[in-house]
């Protein structure tokens, strides 16, 4: 009996969820195809049904929910409504919240692959990028003025979330890394022009509810 239509877009989903978790734990090189696909409960010779090779795949990879609505994090307990307004604010403390600094396996691409990704070829930079491109439209819509183009300052506050958390990551000190965290969270949001309490200097409410208690948990 033939498989249903559904039945190669599930299996190629299971192999890219299969690498990212490895691939954020362990890094591109150090993961093998055979241990990508075991991971997705599958057998080595398979692989290349769905990819050319595994350079493809960590082009696949490298999508994250600013560009994959499959992709089932944002992090446990924390929400993120990309089709709100004021989403701005909510991507900011979602992504240096506890939560996704501790989810390794289910990390954003961006911040666990960046090195691999400057060594890997053009198609791997590009995704990279269009991942990136991604996190800044979705900032820059609820990006406050402040007399700068709004491009410029989403352009800032992605760098920043991006490489706060890589930083946060790298040190051993857990008291350090928090710090870390909480400090580029209050400038992003400072930048972006949300105040503390969630709303903008305009006094417009920022949408924070769907994080509030995330946050509240991510902050300490």
């Amino acid at each position: 009996m033939p498989y249903p239509a559904s039945h190669r877009v599930e299996v190629k989903r299971r192999i890219i969820d299969s690498a990212r978790k490895l691939f954020n734990r362990h890094g591109f090189e150090s993961v093998s195809l055979t241990q990508v696909m075991a991971g997705a409960g599958l057998t080595h010779g398979g692989f290349y049904t769905y990819f050319q090779s595994k350079s493809d795949l960590y082009s696949e990879v490298l999508g994250c929910f600013f560009t994959d609505p499959n992709w089932k994090s944002c992090w446990k307990g924390v929400k993120v409504d990309l089709s709100s307004g004021d989403v701005g604010p909510q991507v900011v403390r979602a992504y240096l919240s506890r939560q996704h600094f501790e989810d390794v396996e289910n990390s954003c691409p961006m911040v666990a692959l960046p090195t691999d990704v400057s060594r890997s070829g053009e198609s791997a930079r590009r995704a990279f990028e269009t991942v990136f491109t991604a996190m800044v439209s979705v900032l820059e819509r609820s990006m406050i003025q402040n007399g700068r183009p709004r491009r410029t300052i989403a352009q800032a506050t992605a760098a920043m979330c991006i490489g706060g958390m890589i930083v946060s990551r790298t040190v051993v000190d857990r008291a350090v890394a928090d710090q870390l965290r909480e400090a580029c969270m209050a400038v992003a949001l400072q930048i972006g022009g949300w105040d503390k309490r969630g709303k903008s200097k305009n006094g417009k409410s920022t949408g924070r509810a769907p994080l509030r208690a995330a946050a509240a948990a991510g902050a300490r």
